[in-house]
């Protein structure tokens, strides 16, 4: 069934413009600071009121880090992407055993997104970029951690590199700059290569709305 006869039968369709605010229908009860090392954990006690009208009491632990922004650097005459590859510690201990390739990223620490990431990708990859684009948000795992993600492209070409890049020493990154084609990046993540939430989105993104603009066909990429 389409879309359109899902909403001619009168269920299914949702109307995201008149949707309900949550704000009536949570009453904070507690909220406990359980870690405030690295980033803040807490432990919030709540009741919600549930779509029949009735109020349930429930707790959920949420980790603060703040909000964050990421980047895709990429030229379409070259049909390239610079990507990043360095060593997750957390994804580690959950069984991949190698370095993840990632596209540039860092938290806003009370910059603007577009401020934050112009800095950061030219801390991690040596690229200056002036002009950054950015593409949508998104909340990257709302079950538990609160940060919300902006995504930008941005284009570039040899002129723009002005340092090797790398990161941060003193935060201990320690990140080799990648050049990759398109091509080659979409077939990683059919390989599992690639294994980056926000990488994959923003991959996937400019394979669609990008370099297919210049005519060339589009894979299927599973």
């Amino acid at each position: 069934m389409t879309l359109h006869e899902t909403a001619r039968y009168g269920f299914g369709m949702f109307n995201f413009v008149q949707a309900s605010s949550m704000k009536d229908r949570v009453r904070i009860k507690k909220i406990e600071t359980l870690s405030d090392d690295w980033y803040v954990l807490k432990k919030t006690t709540f009741e919600l009121q549930r779509s029949d009208g009735t109020w349930q009491q429930q707790s959920r632990e949420t980790y603060d880090r703040g909000n964050g922004a990421t980047i895709l650097l990429y030229n379409l005459e070259w049909r390239t992407v610079v990507l990043t590859r360095q060593f997750r510690f957390p994804a580690f201990v959950n069984g991949h055993p190698g370095l993840l390739i990632e596209t540039a990223a860092g938290l806003l620490d009370k910059a603007s997104p577009e401020e934050r990431i112009k800095a950061e990708v030219e801390e991690e990859t040596g690229y200056r970029v002036e002009h950054v684009r950015k593409i949508f948000e998104a909340f990257m795992s709302p079950g538990s951690v609160t940060e919300k993600l902006y995504f930008f492209l941005a284009e570039y070409d040899s002129g723009n590199r002005v340092a090797v890049g790398g990161g941060n020493f003193v935060e201990g990154e320690d990140i080799e700059v990648l050049e990759l084609s398109m091509e080659d990046a979409m077939a990683a993540i059919e390989r599992g290569e690639i294994a980056d939430g926000k990488t994959i989105m923003l991959l996937q993104y400019a394979f669609i709305h990008v370099f297919s603009e210049r005519g060339k066909a589009i894979p299927t990429v599973c």
